[in-house]
């Protein structure tokens, strides 16, 4: 597992304890995260990966499921 998968998981694991995130694929849409939840992420994983998400990739697509939020950040960490 990569260490930008263990930040995801350990700050998901943060916010929401006891919610098992792993294969999961519509965590936005299905409700396991709502709106505040995904700022609240967005903000820890920030400080964690000195990363910034900007507001136009605030979208559920990114946010759906462990794999999509770590393209994401790998994304912006390589920018």
């Amino acid at each position: 597992m990569s260490e930008v998968m263990e930040k995801i998981i350990e700050t998901l694991e943060e916010i929401r304890p006891g919610c098992d995130f792993e294969g999961k694929t519509a965590l936005v849409d299905e409700g396991l995260l709502d709106s505040f939840e995904v700022i609240q992420f967005i903000s820890e994983i920030g400080d964690k990966l000195d990363v910034d998400v900007p507001v136009e990739e605030i979208i559920p697509e990114n946010f759906n499921s462990l794999e999509a939020i770590e393209k994401l950040i790998n994304s912006l960490l390589e920018i």
